[in-house]
């Protein structure tokens, strides 16, 4: 049976508190102009019975805004609180407050969530039996290649260690490196410059420019391993590449620019599909299954920012990531 607290009946309610007011306020202007006329002040009963209309007026519309307000609170607290929600949390739910039909809504929004937290766990156990299934006979491979002639073995090395990467990449990007991490501070330029260090020991030019220190929130796995990627991606057809952070109101930014080919512009979005590669300019030849944008956009994406990629007017590529404003503890 439905609770009497409904939309409807609130609805009800209001409209019924709004014509009682208006009729009270209309006797009441009635009321006002006749003592003025019995007085025999004409002129200022036209007055006060302008002035009477404009209080009534105004308080309908104050009162319309407090009702607007006391109806849709309810829905604006489920819209905050399914913003607020985390598929790899198992604590956040919708409350099942309020009229009866958010509360209906409540429910079966908690069911669903319920649901597709259950299909990504099984999801996850699966890919996990697979990897292991996976990786087994290929070990078993690279075993039995003592047994054929090195000129032999060398090629099918080099295949089954290009599949062990093809796999990998997959995996991770089903998967996801930071599923079950939980957001918390981290310091992005520092994050940065241990890539560009990292880089620095392999004989690559990686340079960062931006704030000394600048805190935000985010899974520090995910982030890492998405400008990783990027990059990876920016050394590997630019040769250099050229990290500057911004630091705007609401968000920061993050441009990564590199002194490539850069991309034909119908299909810098095409790239940031899973499985992508454009042959022209980003041959076999180095490496990779055409997950590695894809990865990053997906970590980018997990952690409330965005990615976008374009061609500079001086030449090269630029990846530009955006992430919310972290806590306002920064520095530099």
């Amino acid at each position: 049976m439905r609770s009497f607290d409904t939309l409807l009946t609130r609805t009800i309610l209001v409209s019924l508190l709004g014509i009682t007011l208006m009729h009270v306020l209309s006797l009441w202007s009635y009321d006002a102009a006749l003592e003025r006329e019995a007085s025999g002040a004409r002129a200022s009963s036209a007055h006060g019975m302008l002035l009477s209309t404009a209080v009534m007026a105004a308080g309908i519309v104050l009162l319309s805004v407090l009702i607007a307000r006391w109806l849709t609170r309810p829905i604006r607290k489920m819209a905050a609180a399914v913003h607020a929600l985390n598929t790899d949390s198992d604590a956040a739910k919708i409350p099942e407050k309020g009229p009866w039909e958010v509360r209906e809504l409540g429910r079966a929004f908690n069911d669903r969530q319920r649901r597709i937290k259950r299909l990504i766990d099984e999801r996850t156990r699966a890919l996990a039996a697979v990897s292991h299934d996976l990786r087994t006979p290929l070990t078993r491979l690279k075993l039995r290649l003592e047994d054929v002639n090195p000129v032999t073995a060398s090629a099918m090395a080099a295949d089954i260690e290009e599949l062990e990467q093809m796999i990998e990449a997959t995996l991770s990007y089903l998967k996801g490196d930071d599923a079950g991490e939980q957001s918390r501070a981290i310091d992005l330029v520092a994050l940065l410059e241990t890539l560009a260090s990292d880089a620095f020991d392999r004989g690559r030019e990686v340079s960062v420019s931006g704030p000394r220190s600048l805190i935000v929130s985010g899974r520090r796995i995910g982030l890492k391993r998405a400008f990783a990627n990027i990059i990876q991606n920016a050394l590997k057809y630019g040769d250099r590449a050229r990290v500057s952070v911004l630091v705007l109101p609401e968000a920061v930014q993050v441009h990564i620019d590199d002194d490539g080919p850069g991309i034909p512009a119908d299909k810098l979005s095409l790239v940031l599909e899973p499985f992508v590669r454009l042959e022209d300019s980003r041959s076999r030849e180095t490496g990779g299954a055409g997950l590695g944008l894809a990865i990053a956009k997906a970590n980018i994406e997990a952690n409330g920012g965005s990615l976008s990629l374009s061609n500079r007017p001086e030449g090269g590529l630029r990846v530009l990531v955006t992430l919310p404003a972290g806590p306002p503890h920064k520095c530099g």
